[in-house]
Order: C-alpha cells, then structure tokens, then sequence
C-alpha cells in the first residue's frame, strides 16, 4: 500500500460523503502532525470527532458524524500476549513486524507492550488481518485477538535539563540531538524539525515554553523553559520525554 497521504484533499472528500448521504465517515489513522494540519481546517465540533480508540491516543482518525447524537467508531483494540522470558522485544520490534506485512501505516493507531502484553488499535475492518498475519515479532510467536475494552496507555515521563547559549531553536536542537548548531541549523533547513507538529525552517526563531519539538531520528521533547543562568552567562534550560514502558524498564 502506499504510505503517501493527502489530509485535507482525503477529508474533504470525506465531509462531502458524509454531507451528501447523511452518513458518518472517517479517515485512517493519522499521527499528531497529520492531525494539526487536519485540525486548521476541520476543527473538533459536534458534528467532527477526533478518535483514536482511547482518551489521550496518539494516532486518531477523524469522523464525520451524521448527527450530533451519532457516536459511531469502529475503532477496536486487538491484543498479544508475550513471553519474554528467553527473547525481550520492544517498541521497534513490534513496528518492523507490522510494516513488514506492507500495511499503510495509517491502517493502525497507536499500540504498545506492557505487562506482558502487546496493544494494537486499528480498525475492525483491519482487525481480522492483523490478527491472521501478525503471529511473529522477532523470533517471538505472538497471537491476537479482539478485545471489548480500550485499554489506555500509561505514558512514562522523564524530564532532564540542558546547557544552551539561548532559547533559539537551534541551539536547543543542538542540545537534544547531541550535534553541533552549525548541523542543528542543517536540519532545521531541511525540515528534519518540527516544532508544535509544524516543520520549521528558520533557526533563528525563538521557542516559546511548552513547545513540542520532534526531531527526526532523535524523538519528542516538551521544551519547559529557562531554569537558571550559569556564571557563565549560558542558560540552563529544562525539557521532558515519554518514554515507552519497556524502555523504562531496560
């Protein structure tokens, strides 16, 4: 399948399907930066859902409802258990199965190991799929099913501090991808940044507190704000994390 895929031409179409016939629509999973672009033009309403199967989901699709009353989903959880006592697995293992199956990655929502288990929301139309060709991670044999609850992720949260010279994006790029300003800016320019889901391109700009900065190939961070000034007259600031579970526990 091809990962490419057109938001706002995609929703459109699908407002309009649901305008035309009176029937509820809904789009494939997006992730959050999908989801702020989608957001500008079809904000969250009475009549617009934004579902991702669980209260504070990652991935969610929107929905298009036919009537205020209409709380259509058909978003379901499958779930694996795993033994690991011989073989761990983890965030990345379970994701390289999956794609190695040639879905599109808006097929499936957000998913996650814990306590033994793996978490996978996708559709019920992609349930059944999953669950007939999704029976190996690693060298590990796993077994879906479908359950009734929406289990909710537990997010695990570090928060660390950081030396920079200001609160340019760059500099605070620098420090979070352990590179020097001059390739930050390197990156700022060939939109590997993106600060509240929306690429940047200008290094100099100024990051504003509770920002969320994703950095290609590094990760997520929340950039907190100033913390105190060094002697030396540089600044030290504060960001936090999520981290999976099983990182945690590593």
């Amino acid at each position: 399948m091809n990962d490419s895929y057109d938001v706002l031409a995609r929703l459109s179409d699908l407002e309009r399907q649901s305008q035309r016939r009176y029937m509820h629509t809904e789009s494939a999973f997006l992730n959050e930066e999908e989801q702020a672009e989608a957001r500008r033009k079809f904000p969250e309403s009475s009549w617009i859902r934004y579902d991702g199967g669980y209260p504070g989901a990652e991935k969610k699709k929107v929905i298009f409802l036919q009537s205020e009353e209409d709380d259509f989903s058909d978003i379901v959880c499958i779930r694996a258990r795993t033994d690991q006592r011989f073989r761990t697995i983890g965030h990345r293992d379970v994701l390289g199965s999956i794609m190695a199956l040639q879905v599109d990655r808006h097929s499936f929502g957000d998913f996650w190991l814990e306590e033994g288990f793996i978490y996978l929301y996708t559709s019920s139309a992609m349930a059944a799929f999953f669950c007939d060709h999704l029976i190996r991670i690693s060298s590990l044999s796993v077994s879906f099913e479908v359950i009734e609850e929406h289990p909710v992720r537990k997010k695990v949260t570090r928060e660390f501090e950081g030396i920079v010279s200001s609160e340019r994006i760059d500099s605070l790029v620098a420090e979070l991808a352990h590179v020097s300003r001059t390739e930050a800016q390197r990156m700022i320019r060939h939109e590997k940044v993106m600060i509240n889901h929306r690429a940047l391109v200008d290094p100099s700009e100024l990051c504003d507190n509770d920002s969320t900065i994703s950095i290609r190939g590094t990760g997520r961070f929340k950039y907190l704000g100033v913390v105190r000034h060094t002697k030396k007259d540089r600044i030290v600031v504060r960001f936090s994390q999520e981290i999976q579970r099983e990182e945690q526990s590593r």
